[in-house]
């Protein structure tokens, strides 16, 4: 004869934590909400504050009393040696973009270039159906009033970033000065051993240091070589394309050579072989080669990743939160490697609750 209890199973204990539970997520999803607008502040703080880490650790020898003054001074170098450059060159890049649809109009206007194409017959052929299928005067006129359509939202994009930049600031310097107060109350949090949380952070600082800062540094070298061969040679707006050879340096495959190609080919059915030849020899062995020359000594053997996950996350990164996701991808990837060796540790040891990573001792 079986028993029927008279406890009811939503007791008063069950209640409250449903409730507990159910507020705690109301909160959360709030709190993201709340932190959702400056996602790209807090992370380019991040990024700005493992840069500027050498730095405060000997400015921190210096001013061992001020600690808010070390920090300040780190703070205010790294954003001098970052915004300065960046800033005259987004300035220099944009009175050039002007500059080349302009050119691009006057080109397309002018019968310069059909009269050079037609010394070439398959290249003339395909002119020709280029012509015939594709307007080029109207689709000059259509990117140039797209252009002037998008001032509005160029100026309320740039109030944006602005803002983005005081709040980057304003996070800076805390970040700088409490970090380490800040990884002990993360370490906290998160339930994990003091070796597990050690080894995130090896995964965090080797795959940022090897991702964005090697893959950043060789990007920049790519597109100031590229940029300064366009100088050379007389083609214009070589500031322009030297940053969009930069930023198409990332990708694994092609990179720069979408824009040095194009101008090679250029100078050729213009009739200028010499220029042509060496603007392809210059990019075939000194940009493209660079990247496997810099980009090892960079990484060394930091990035132990394949690089497939890493091409994903980069791009992945960069669709779902736009710039800030070239950080952001990477950033995921690491955490996500070292848990899944956490939990292979775990597994192995029998040790999936306690998350300890040394084995058992035997009694």
């Amino acid at each position: 004869m079986t028993t029927r209890s008279d406890d009811p199973w939503l007791t008063r204990e069950r209640l409250l934590m449903l409730v507990l539970a159910g507020a705690s997520v109301v909160v959360g999803w709030l709190c993201w909400r709340l932190v959702k607008p400056f996602v790209p502040a807090i992370t380019w703080a991040l990024v700005l504050t493992v840069l500027a880490h050498p730095l405060h650790e000997r400015l921190l020898s210096m001013f061992k009393k001020w600690p808010s003054i070390s920090a300040a001074l780190a703070a205010i170098a790294v954003t001098l040696a970052i915004a300065l450059p960046a800033t005259l060159l987004v300035r220099q890049v944009g009175s050039e973009a002007v500059i080349s649809i302009e050119t691009a109009r006057r080109l397309f206007d002018t019968d310069r270039w059909k009269l050079a194409i037609e010394r070439f017959p398959q290249v003339a052929k395909v002119r020709k159906w280029i012509e015939r299928e594709v307007d080029l005067d109207k689709q000059v006129q259509q990117i140039s009033d797209e252009v002037a359509k998008g001032v509005p939202g160029a100026l309320r994009r740039t109030i944006h970033i602005a803002i983005t930049a005081l709040v980057t600031l304003f996070l800076l310097f805390y970040f700088i000065r409490d970090k380490y107060r800040i990884l002990r109350v993360l370490e906290q949090l998160v339930p994990l051993s003091p070796s597990e949380n050690e080894q995130v952070r090896n995964n965090i600082r080797d795959t940022l240091g090897a991702v964005v800062f090697g893959t950043l540094t060789v990007a920049v070298v790519q597109g100031t070589l590229g940029g300064l061969m366009f100088w050379w040679l007389g083609l214009p707006s070589p500031i322009l394309w030297g940053a969009v050879m930069a930023i198409l340096a990332i990708l694994p495959l092609f990179g720069a050579a979408l824009i040095w190609v194009p101008a090679a080919a250029y100078l050729a059915i213009d009739g200028d072989w010499n220029k042509a030849l060496l603007l392809t020899a210059w990019g075939t062995l000194v940009v493209g080669l660079i990247d496997n020359l810099l980009y090892p000594l960079l990484v060394k053997n930091r990035l132990r990743i394949h690089t497939v996950p890493v091409f994903i996350s980069v791009l992945g990164g960069v669709f779902a939160f736009g710039a800030t996701g070239f950080v952001l991808g990477p950033l995921v990837l690491a955490v996500a490697m070292a848990l899944i060796d956490i939990w292979r540790r775990r597994v192995a040891l029998g040790d999936i609750e306690e998350g300890v990573n040394e084995p058992r001792t035997k009694k």
